[in-house]
């Protein structure tokens, strides 16, 4: 058992003993501030837990069926969609800005045949060709991009014409009181859980990155209704 002392000695403090007479290098300081451990070392934990629960797992594996070939996933994660991936996938384009969700992906990756290829990039911004990947997916990530249109434009611009793009997001419920309590809520949402929205909508947001939608499923799924108004899509490249 780690003690209280024993966990900030851990993760906050400095690397090495600083002495009385130390020239102090801010850089040693550099995972001591608490938004960065908050953000590095406890967020990627709680969304693992949050998104990792056996219910979510199905609606996982219901949402990457009929993926083949080489995929862009963003919002990566810590790889928990990893083991729902069919057998004619061929390789998986990871994007995922948080290095501490890239570390605990990694004993996933190495339980899995499928090749992963991290891009250090975020979603806005990505280092591919057009037309370089035959399908795309995205599981509770629209939410999170500050960016969204401008990273949904990216995934439109690297999907091949005919491709595909799963999508699985929470977002604004059809419900008006539902909606009122995730309005208030949604300030502290975005700021304990890394910028997350309450209120997207993830349908028209990928309708005006130009997909063409070809099914949408869209129901509460259990847990508390401001968060959990699920959609399920597949959308086309034109």
């Amino acid at each position: 058992m780690v003690s209280a002392y024993g966990w900030t000695q851990r993760w906050w403090a400095p690397a090495g003993p600083l002495r009385h007479n130390d020239v102090v290098d801010s850089s040693r300081f550099s995972a001591w501030r608490p938004g960065f451990a908050y953000r590095e070392q406890v967020l990627p934990r709680l969304v693992e837990c949050a998104c990792g629960s056996r219910d979510l797992h199905r609606w996982r594996r219901r949402t990457t069926d009929g993926l083949s070939g080489e995929l862009l996933e963003i919002g990566f994660g810590s790889g928990l969609n990893l083991g729902h991936y069919g057998p004619d996938v061929s390789l998986i384009r990871a994007v995922e800005p948080s290095p501490g969700a890239r570390r605990r992906s990694e004993r996933r990756i190495a339980d899995q045949s499928i090749p992963v290829e991290h891009l250090d990039l975020e979603a806005e911004s990505l280092p591919l060709e057009d037309a370089s990947c035959d399908g795309a997916l995205s599981t509770f990530t629209l939410c999170t991009i500050a960016d969204v249109e401008r990273a949904l434009a990216e995934v439109y611009r690297v999907v091949r014409p005919g491709g595909r793009f799963h999508f699985l997001e929470h977002g604004i419920a059809p419900d008006v009181r539902v909606q009122v309590w995730q309005r208030r809520l949604e300030p502290i949402q975005r700021r304990v859980a890394g910028g997350c929205h309450l209120t997207r909508d993830p349908v028209a947001l990928v309708e005006r990155a130009g997909f063409e939608i070809d099914s949408v499923e869209q129901r509460y799924a259990r847990g508390p209704r401001p968060w959990t108004y699920f959609t399920l899509g597949i959308a086309r490249r034109p």
